[in-house]
């Protein structure tokens, strides 16, 4: 189903400063380490501002990466509503098949709540450990690395708690974590479709992996600051919200930021304001109570803790207490301005500026034998062709085919969907920016015709690595 449009309003009539949001958009464009894709602001329930940069677009999905845990937390939470699972059982109580297997007095006294707020005991994240002792179920591998602390006295971010808890979900219902979340949540949102990386078992990340628009974060945010309720009907219980929304344990010393030192929910991260689900890159789902306003971004960025400090100094000085009077020249620019957001493209010439005859048909091979960052991709291919040049990437022996027009990005939605821009620097050298658009990930291309060799190299380090054909949301048929 498509999503049902959210109510709109002007952002003076909502009592939002337009200046303020112009703001942040110029000091997102002043911002060298940060890339940003799209951004939603609610005030009193109401869109007041979106936008996205070219060659994002509203409808397409992105890679959430850790708000999927909020998510997940979410059919936790709806589950627990339903009697399905229950905060203070054990955690193996679930998984009876692991009950000779498990003898750890502290992995046996883990409770659901400890699984649900990242306080399993253990000190450090698990997934490698656990994945060493059970490649085949992570859940049996995280219960089999003994927890060095006792549960609930100490946070640890760690990837298989959460791993477990959306398996408890899953194994409490009979039904994947989507299959679970369409009809209590998804569609009563108004959600469309959504895809989930599983593991090797099948089961859905619940960790990462969920691929969605801003829109679907924005709504997720709605209902929590609404306590639960969606156009008047309760889809998750107000104690949950309550509970997920406020520290269960303290986070002090976890990241070394201050907006990560404030304590963690229910796979919610508590802020200097409100609070926050947290994707890596620049995936955010802010909630600010106080002001009445849902914040959604999707970005690619290392310098996360730098995004939210933009939104302190520019956005939350923007939200006012009652509407505004003569913000109509402010509101119009800045709904011009957001109509026109476009990331830069790469510069490079459409055509190879001298001998393109040279360049016809040419192959290349990795510089120094080997693609580090890519270790499978082993060849790349250009041809000439009516509408620009082809590029092939060859990687495990698969073919990926873009195209370089040299003007602007040039999107190929099959078999992912990419955004390619950039072109020849000089006679001698060929330099694309590959966007991957359904992740924050873009893959940087040279290819040198008097070496005929090329460099790739990811701006961010997709987790886990994938293969390029798979870099995008998964599909039914895949």
């Amino acid at each position: 189903m498509s999503a049902r449009p959210l109510p709109s309003s002007s952002p003076a009539a909502r009592g939002v400063d337009a200046s303020g949001v112009l703001a942040f958009l110029d000091a997102l464009d002043a911002a060298p380490d940060i890339e940003p894709h799209s951004l939603m602001i609610l005030r009193h329930g109401h869109l007041v501002a979106s936008g996205w940069w070219a060659p994002y677009t509203p409808e397409r999905p992105h890679l959430l990466y850790s708000i999927s845990k909020s998510f997940t937390a979410t059919a936790a939470g709806i589950a627990a509503g339903e009697g399905l699972i229950r905060l203070d059982d054990p955690v193996i109580s679930y998984f009876p098949e692991f009950e000779a297997d498990i003898t750890d007095p502290r992995s046996r006294a883990m409770l659901v709540r400890h699984v649900a707020s990242m306080a399993s005991g253990h000190e450090t994240d698990t997934i490698f450990a656990a994945r060493e002792l059970d490649r085949e179920d992570l859940v049996r591998g995280f219960l089999l690395v003994p927890p060095p602390r006792d549960p609930g006295t100490v946070f640890a971010y760690n990837q298989p708690a959460t791993f477990t808890l959306a398996a408890i979900v899953q194994r409490a219902s009979g039904q994947s974590l989507t299959e679970y979340l369409r009809p209590r949540l998804l569609d009563p949102l108004g959600i469309g479709e959504v895809a989930w990386l599983r593991d090797r078992s099948g089961r859905e990340l619940g960790f990462s992996g969920l691929h969605a628009t801003t829109d679907a974060i924005a709504r997720l945010g709605q209902l929590y600051l609404r306590g639960g309720v969606w156009e008047g009907e309760r889809l998750l219980p107000e104690w949950w919200v309550a509970e997920a929304t406020r520290p269960q344990i303290s986070s002090t010393g976890a990241m070394p930021w201050d907006d990560w030192q404030r304590g963690y929910g229910f796979k919610f991260w508590m802020s200097r304001q409100g609070y926050r689900g947290d994707g890596m890159f620049g995936q955010f789902c802010v909630v600010l109570p106080e002001q009445d306003v849902v914040i959604a971004t999707t970005a690619d960025t290392w310098d996360m803790p730098g995004l939210l400090n933009l939104v302190w100094e520019h956005l939350l000085p923007a939200f006012r207490p009652a509407p505004l009077t003569g913000g109509e020249a402010a509101d119009a620019a800045l709904a011009e301005r957001l109509a026109g957001l476009a990331l830069p493209p790469a510069a490079g010439k459409p055509a190879p500026p001298e001998r393109p005859e040279d360049w016809s048909g040419a192959a290349f091979t990795p510089d120094g034998g080997v693609c580090g960052h890519l270790p499978k991709l082993t060849a790349i291919d250009l041809t000439p062709g009516a509408d620009g040049w082809t590029l092939t990437l060859t990687e495990d022996g698969h073919p990926l085919r873009l195209r370089v027009v040299g003007d602007g990005w040039a999107v190929t939605e099959e078999p992912v969907p990419t955004a390619v821009s950039g072109g020849w620097t000089d006679a001698e050298t060929l330099v694309v920016d590959i966007a991957f658009l359904e992740t924050p990930h873009h893959l940087d291309v040279t290819c040198s015709l008097k070496d005929r060799t090329f460099t790739a190299r990811w701006r961010t380090d997709p987790l886990p690595r994938r293969r390029l054909r798979a870099m995008g949301a998964p599909r039914a048929s895949a």
